[in-house]
């Protein structure tokens, strides 16, 4: 394919300022990738070191039924996260990008406050609310005296708001740039032809802003499934993911093939989940359209 008369191709200068890019995009992304993919189809040895002989046993490892439970509950885990922050995170996001722009800034910076503190710490700090002597139930039971403490750390209840909480910020922002660029003259024209405030949201809010809950779905989805630290600490390693199995294998059981394996088999969930998500909101676009 020709460019266009008038138009001038990239030049060298172009691909200069892209090599940083570039050469990032390859030493951390596309080499570790290669890697994983290279030693999923190894062997181990007994002293747990990588032997390069051709084999898919550590694939065949992947569906055994064990593993496959662990994959479903950590696809559970994070529809379930996704779902939770898409329901707390679309009305925020809404709010603040129609919200006066004077203000919106100070929101903004509200919102990424979190992030100044380091995510232990701040995974930590839910210890020290959730636990039988924390802050949590110690309010309660000033509300209502006499009341028994709830055993909510370490348990699955404990994973999921340590989950909604580390990706709920992952939802607003995309949504939020997408509340911020629709055209108020769209919600008013449908408001003046008859349409009630369920119709407006459904046929017009949702359909425009469908592009930022797309991408924040796939921000929230796609990590939660392999996060560690928050099943370790808040589910006191009782709820394990594919993130803890993955983690294990390669420090613990030394079994790098198969923690390659199933590197290889997340990065696939990814890219069906990004696949799956870009067919669904084209599809609801041609709909609208």
């Amino acid at each position: 394919m020709t460019a266009p008369s008038g138009a001038k191709s990239p030049g060298w200068r172009a691909w200069v300022l892209l090599a940083p890019l570039l050469l990032w995009v390859t030493v951390f992304v596309v080499a570790p990738g290669a890697l994983l993919a290279v030693y999923s189809f190894c062997e181990r040895d007994e002293l747990g070191r990588v032997v390069f002989e051709f084999t898919t046993a550590s694939y065949a490892r992947v569906v055994d039924p064990v593993y496959l439970g662990i994959f479903a509950r950590s696809i559970g885990y994070a529809a379930a996260t996704t779902m939770l922050c898409l329901l707390i995170g679309f009305p925020v996001g809404w709010w603040i990008g129609r919200a006066p722009a004077r203000s919106r800034a100070r929101w903004l910076l509200l919102l990424m406050i979190p992030f100044w503190t380091s995510f232990l710490v701040r995974t930590y700090a839910w210890i020290m609310i959730l636990k039988q002597e924390g802050l949590l139930n110690a309010v309660l039971r000033t509300l209502v005296p006499g009341m028994a403490p709830l055993d909510l750390l370490y348990t699955p209840v404990a994973v999921m708001i340590g989950l909604v909480y580390a990706y709920l910020p992952f939802m607003i922002l995309p949504i939020y740039g997408s509340a911020e660029k629709l055209e108020g003259s769209l919600i008013e024209a449908a408001h003046d032809l008859g349409a009630g405030p369920l119709r407006v949201f459904t046929a017009v809010i949702i359909p425009l802003t469908l592009s930022g809950i797309a991408a924040g779905a796939l921000l929230v989805f796609v990590p939660s499934i392999a996060m560690f630290a928050i099943t370790d600490l808040l589910g006191g390693a009782r709820v394990p993911l594919l993130g803890n199995v993955i983690q294990n294998q390669f420090l613990q059981a030394r079994d790098w093939p198969f923690g390659s394996a199933l590197g290889v088999v997340f990065m696939l969930l990814f890219a069906l989940s990004y696949w799956v998500l870009v067919r669904l909101r084209d599809r609801h676009g041609e709909a609208a359209r």
